[in-house]
């Protein structure tokens, strides 16, 4: 790995996206020493059954700015709306030059088939910024990158029309405290309002050491259903380890990006040649 810091930067649609699919790359990026910056592209002001959208949005950017202070990295809301995002050439513009003013090594979103059309969103205009970074005449007040970053969608349980390669897999137990801490930063969503929609809001405990022991339980139930996903990789990348983990990351490298190869490999998932 050179010894040149990395910088990493992570696409999700909302305020807790990257930390829900990314906080373990992130957390490890920044224990590394290198550079993290997370971007919510909507406001977050859909995401509620009591409070008003304005109120919302306002918090949801605070949230967001905490969970990114909890290991060193600058997390910013955008203001395209919540639940309305459309791949649209004024995203991919936005997208393009956050790109080339950041300069990232590595970029990380979702998949462009996912269960939310914001994801969806994200994932498609991401696509379609990929090569245009290159572009001069794209977005021109902004000075075009010479070679595009790497680009890697990060881990979902979907399969049609097809399921997540695992080319990178991550144990993230290590990092998981992490993960819960910048999770609980978001409390409009993970004691308010997503146990409102799983049906589960009588379940949230009242006092704050309560609800983040109960965080802590709802989060590992969420993410361990990857391990079973992608079992062949996890054991491919872990061996005989890999029947004691239970929490992980996975990346499915993008093709409409950045050379992947074996250097860019070891330079950014240095992990994977220990």
């Amino acid at each position: 790995m050179s010894d040149a810091p990395l910088k990493l930067l992570i696409l999700g649609a909302h305020p807790d996206d990257a930390e829900y699919h990314a906080g373990g790359i992130a957390a490890l990026y920044r224990q590394a020493g290198h550079t993290v910056k997370m971007v919510s592209v909507t406001d977050g002001g859909a995401g509620h059954h009591r409070r008003a959208s304005e109120e919302l949005v306002a918090l949801r950017r605070l949230e967001a700015a905490a969970a990114g202070e909890v290991i060193g990295a600058e997390y910013v809301t955008w203001d395209f709306p919540d639940g309305a995002l459309q791949p649209t050439l004024e995203v991919r513009r936005r997208i393009i030059r956050e790109i080339r003013t950041y300069q990232p090594d590595l970029v990380l979103t979702h998949r462009t088939n996912d269960y939310h059309p914001d994801h969806r969103a994200v994932g498609q205009a991401v696509q379609d910024a990929s090569y245009m970074v290159t572009v001069p005449l794209v977005e021109p007040d902004v000075p075009s990158l010479r070679r595009d970053p790497v680009v890697a969608y990060m881990p979902d349980l979907f399969t049609r029309p097809c399921p997540l390669r695992a080319d990178v897999v991550l144990d993230i137990e290590p990092y998981f405290d992490a993960i819960v801490n910048m999770l609980a930063c978001h409390r409009s969503q993970v004691f308010e309002f997503l146990p409102y929609n799983e049906r589960i809001d009588d379940q949230v405990p009242s006092s704050a050491p309560e609800q983040l022991a109960w965080l802590r339980q709802w989060v590992r139930s969420h993410l361990a259903p990857r391990a079973d996903r992608f079992d062949e990789a996890l054991t491919a990348a872990y061996g005989e380890r890999a029947n004691s983990l239970t929490l992980i990351e996975v990346f499915e490298v993008s093709e409409y990006a950045g050379k992947f190869d074996d250097e860019a490999r070891r330079r950014l998932f240095w992990w994977t040649e220990a």
